[in-house]
């Protein structure tokens, strides 16, 4: 009996103790788990990033120099010219407009007009003529006569005035002739239409014989914008061209806030444009005047365009063209040898950066001095120094002091 109440006895303080184990190991203290990186020191570069487009600087718009009928376009986009030799369109003269009826019938009136003045002016002429004619007779008679002394000196003299008068009447009819005959032509042009039939004979002119457009510089073809053959008034643009060779560039919209970092001279670097390599570029120039844009969420924003010059070899970006989608990084901020840190390790405090470092397993509490940061890491001048380990992403109820271990992917 007594050895049956010492070993119930025993059970007793066995299971008390395996209870106070497992309390004891449920509610001892473990270790946060938390990610951990490394301090390190390399370059950090501050940029600012944004899509961009490329364009020609300096593209040349051909367009009609005069009114005109534009012959069919035969250049292709993309086709070479040469400037002063290429031929890009030819351009024949307008056509007259059609006559309704009244204005026919004036035309006509006009030309029958006309036609009677000119016989008017024909029959003055005969008339000086023949006055001129007896005027000069008159003038040799007088002069044989003035020889051998029959009449005066007075006589002699009336005679040469009739005689200049009647050259001088006979030269006016002569002008006159030429006169009429120019408005006899001007009054038949009023009556050329669609409908004449010498006239729809003149209109099969060749290309030989149209007026050459010639390219204006040396480049591609970038757009065609007149393709089939029409009648256009002067200034129409007919095509674009431009050198994507040699004046390829690169356009920028940024932000008002991020504009007044950025400044002539700046290092880009071009992404995102199709090929394997990035590109370099330099900022060339930030425009003065900012404009307003909506995002597509509708938000209104400051815009500034800016410049930005493709500094690589054209045989690097042979197939980026004028009107490309590129992506761009402008080099705002650059730091050799700086101490960089995770930006998801940093967080404020006290109007301060701070950082939790581990040691020994120990999370502690360090404020640091935040130089720059790109939104993924940044440069720190004080508080930390390079292969120290550092804990990313804090919790809330992390403090200095606390246990920590580190967590492992699964």
């Amino acid at each position: 009996m007594a050895q049956k109440k010492r070993n119930r006895r025993l059970l007793t303080v066995l299971v008390l103790a395996a209870i106070a184990g497992a309390l004891a190991f449920a509610f001892w203290p473990r270790p946060v788990l938390v990610d951990i990186a490394e301090v390190r020191t390399g370059t950090l570069t501050v940029t600012i990033d944004e899509e961009a487009r490329t364009r020609v600087h300096e593209p040349y718009v051909v367009s009609t120099p005069v009114t005109g009928r534009l012959l069919r376009v035969t250049v292709e986009p993309g086709d070479v010219v040469e400037r002063g030799i290429t031929v890009v369109a030819h351009m024949l003269p307008t056509n007259p407009a059609a006559l309704d009826v009244r204005t026919r019938e004036q035309a006509r009136a006009a030309v029958t007009a006309a036609e009677a003045a000119l016989r008017v002016a024909r029959a003055d002429l005969n008339k000086a003529t023949a006055d001129n004619d007896l005027a000069q007779s008159d003038l040799e008679r007088a002069k044989r006569l003035a020889d051998s002394g029959t009449v005066s000196q007075a006589a002699l003299e009336r005679a040469e005035g009739s005689a200049r008068a009647a050259q001088a009447t006979l030269d006016t009819a002569e002008a006159a002739i030429a006169m009429r005959e120019a408005e006899v032509d001007n009054a038949r042009a009023q009556l050329i239409g669609f409908d004449d039939q010498g006239f729809a004979t003149a209109l099969q002119i060749t290309t030989e014989k149209a007026t050459p457009l010639f390219a204006p510089a040396t480049g591609r073809i970038l757009q065609v914008m007149q393709k089939s053959e029409t009648t256009l008034p002067v200034g129409t643009p007919i095509m674009e061209i431009g050198n994507i060779e040699d004046d390829l560039e690169v356009v920028v919209e940024l932000l008002s806030t991020d504009a007044v970092q950025v400044k002539v001279g700046d290092r880009v670097i071009i992404d995102k444009w199709g090929g394997a390599q990035t590109l370099a570029g330099e900022v060339i120039r930030v425009d003065p005047l900012g404009f307003t844009k909506y995002s597509a969420l509708g938000v209104e924003e400051q815009r500034v365009n800016a410049r930005i010059k493709l500094t690589d070899p054209p045989e690097t970006r042979a197939a980026l063209g004028h009107g490309f989608r590129v992506e761009v990084r402008i080099v705002v901020w650059e730091k050799q040898n700086a101490t960089i840190v995770p930006a998801s390790a940093l967080f404020r405090q006290n109007g301060g950066w701070a950082a939790f470092t581990v040691e020994d397993g120990t999370a502690r509490l360090r404020k640091v001095t935040l130089e720059r940061s790109n939104g993924i890491e940044g440069a720190v001048t004080s508080g930390l120094t390079e292969a120290e380990q550092i804990i990313l992403y804090p919790a809330p109820g992390l403090a200095d002091g606390t246990k920590v271990a580190r967590r492992h992917a699964n």
